[in-house]
């Protein structure tokens, strides 16, 4: 249990970190919509789908690298509270065509990157 802890603690950190990374991308700056969050958001699911699907594939959900990647890394470079607070700044600003791309996309294509990173686990 201390060891999964300590395995999520430090996956967690490093993709906070590199969550931070991508917003600090100068392109996104020029741009009055979320991009770093969705981005972010979009690889995160690909990635969560590519490992949940390695896992399955060689029968490794339990193992210290997957938990430290999926709940750890993903956990940590994904995020939900900048996606809802992002989503009322959109509604506050009266941009609800941004709001609605945004949420859209978010929820879709993040499905859909799942689904992609599952499919694509298969051939690694």
């Amino acid at each position: 249990m201390i060891k999964n802890i300590l395995l999520i603690f430090v996956g967690g950190g490093f993709g906070s970190v590199c969550r931070y990374l991508i917003s600090q991308i100068a392109y996104f700056k020029k741009f009055n919509f979320p991009y770093p969050t969705l981005v972010t958001n979009l690889i995160g699911c690909l990635l969560i789908g590519l490992a949940l699907g390695w896992s399955i594939k060689n029968s490794n959900s339990d193992s210290s690298l997957v938990i430290m990647f999926t709940i750890g890394f993903c956990g940590g470079f994904t995020t939900f509270s900048s996606f809802s607070q992002e989503s009322l700044v959109l509604i506050n600003n009266s941009h609800y065509n941004y709001l609605f791309f945004y949420v859209l996309s978010s929820v879709l294509i993040g499905i859909l990157s799942v689904f992609i990173g599952l499919k694509i686990s298969k051939y690694l």
